[in-house]
């Protein structure tokens, strides 16, 4: 994203001191995708946005907050199965499916019904 069009989005924010306040969420995950994507010094950061160190810091430190939390980034993602890889709900070549419970108990089962059957008597 271009720093410039960060820049006049920040300035919404600015208060009467010229300090930035409650930048909200979706803000937040804009200037972090930019700080990521950003390969030269700090300083040309921060500058370009016309903001100090200290709020910088402040800003990206909300921003990966939140999406540490969950803040929805992206759209779906899909997940791959890999055979062989030892996780909670591997498909085996067998056609059955494999659940890998407490204590290392691995419990199969031959149709996705009963897998569905006994994840509703376990809850």
């Amino acid at each position: 994203m271009d720093l410039e069009i960060l820049k006049k989005k920040i300035s919404s924010f600015r208060g009467d001191g010229g300090r930035v306040r409650n930048v909200n969420d979706d803000l937040l995950i804009e200037i972090l995708t930019a700080w990521e994507q950003w390969t030269g010094p700090t300083k040309g950061f921060y500058t370009a946005l016309g903001i100090s160190k200290n709020c910088i810091s402040s800003i990206i430190g909300k921003a990966k907050k939140l999406k540490r939390e969950g803040f929805p980034t992206d759209g779906f993602k899909e997940v791959q199965v890999i055979e062989g890889a030892s996780s909670v709900g591997q498909i085996s070549t067998s056609g059955g499916i494999e659940i890998i419970w407490e204590n290392g108990k691995v419990i199969r089962f031959q149709q996705v019904e009963q897998l569905i059957d006994f994840l509703k008597k376990v809850a």
